[in-house]
């Protein structure tokens, strides 16, 4: 069993390497992933005086009402380290903080924020070369590795495949009580910060939406279709979908082409970054031995796992999805600095397919690896 407590996260780091005098750090990513708990940790080790506050709390969104330095400064009460957990709630947050690492001498700002929409609204333009955004995911492979008997690690494995990698459900001792929290967590959490959107009336298409998509992870989203099977309109799937990406739920792909007519690349594939939501989604739990769609659990969470990678790590990547209209295709694509990386994702590791023959006619320096149970740590760091 492993606890919150003793894994440690990877952007713990690099967010004290940025905690700068007039400087603001931002911390996004979906709710429940272990972001409070973070800011805890870190003040925890702090030296210096701070004040922390809750977008949330109808109080700390009256004390940023007014907008002269004089009532920002009366905030501090002479503290230079300011603290905001869930700082997208706090209407116009952006020009208020932009306002105090201006005006207040070596004051130094942390926020985190569930929704990269609200946030990068709030504080995008007004904080431009004031911020530096981090993102923190449910615990990652190479997060787990520390802390991981090496005996457990098939086992536990599976288990994410079916439940996925929130910090509170690792450490659930009953399948029941993961299934319960994934539920809660749908219901309770990730679609509270949907339904605050205005034009969003009700979780009923968001959720109906889901499960095609659930349905639908690697092979490409046909938006005509989810619009009928829907009965929405082509512009309401557009925006419900890129809600749902800046919302941390999905993770969208594009086709990559760069030589060929035949390649597809106007249509995409989206990925849920958490394989229990997506499981909940479609109401199946059940262990691996009893299920068909063990092929599409791996390659999920492969490609989430990867996105925890890439940002971890500060990866420069294009990643795309690459298939012809013949049919020929490879589930994962990276540019890294115009070298193109081809990977094939396969539970089964007897399986080892070739690179498809257009894919080395077209490109014929380019990488391919097949990434199964028995590499993908390496793969993932």
């Amino acid at each position: 069993m492993y606890f919150m407590n003793f894994i440690p996260r990877t952007v713990e780091s690099q967010v004290k390497k940025y905690l700068r005098p007039n400087k603001v750090v931002v911390i996004l990513g979906p709710r429940r992933v272990g972001k409070t708990v973070l800011i805890q940790k870190i003040l925890s080790e702090t030296t210096e005086p701070y004040l922390l506050l809750n977008g949330e709390d109808i109080e700390t969104r009256e004390l940023f009402r007014r907008r002269s330095i004089k009532s920002l400064e009366s905030i501090l009460e002479g503290k230079k380290f300011l603290v905001i957990d869930e700082a997208q709630k706090i209407p116009d947050i952006g020009n208020a903080l932009k306002l105090m690492v201006d005006e207040i001498p070596e004051l130094k700002v942390l926020i985190t924020g569930s929704s990269a929409f609200d946030v990068e609204n709030y504080t995008g333009e007004p904080l431009t070369g004031r911020k530096m955004t981090f993102k923190l995911f449910g615990i990652s492979e190479g997060e787990l590795s520390s802390i991981e008997p090496v005996v457990e690690r098939k086992d536990n494995l599976h288990k994410r495949l079916i439940y996925g990698s929130y910090p509170e459900l690792l450490q659930s001792e009953t399948n029941l009580e993961k299934h319960l929290y994934l539920k809660e967590l749908v219901n309770s959490y990730l679609l509270k910060d949907i339904l605050t959107f205005e034009t969003i009336r009700n979780s009923d298409k968001i959720i109906d939406l889901l499960r095609l998509i659930a349905f639908q992870v690697g092979s490409e989203v046909k938006i005509p279709e989810l619009s009928n099977s829907l009965r929405v309109s082509r512009n309401t799937v557009d925006k419900y979908l890129d809600l749902l990406t800046k919302v941390f739920i999905l993770y969208k792909v594009g086709g990559f082409s760069r030589n060929l007519r035949k390649e597809v690349n106007k249509s995409s594939r989206y990925y849920f970054l958490d394989n229990g939501i997506r499981n909940i989604l479609i109401g199946n739990l059940n262990p691996l031995d009893l299920r068909n769609d063990v092929g599409i659990l791996w390659e999920n969470y492969m490609v989430s796992e990867r996105i925890k990678y890439q940002n971890y790590n500060n990866v420069l990547v294009y990643n795309y999805f690459w298939r012809t209209y013949d049919q020929q295709e490879i589930d994962w694509v990276e540019d890294r600095g115009g070298v193109l990386y081809g990977y094939e994702f396969k539970w089964n590791s007897n399986k080892k397919p070739k690179a498809p023959g257009a894919w080395k006619n077209a490109y014929p320096n380019a990488k391919y690896e097949v990434i199964n149970p028995e590499n993908y740590r390496e793969w993932l760091g």
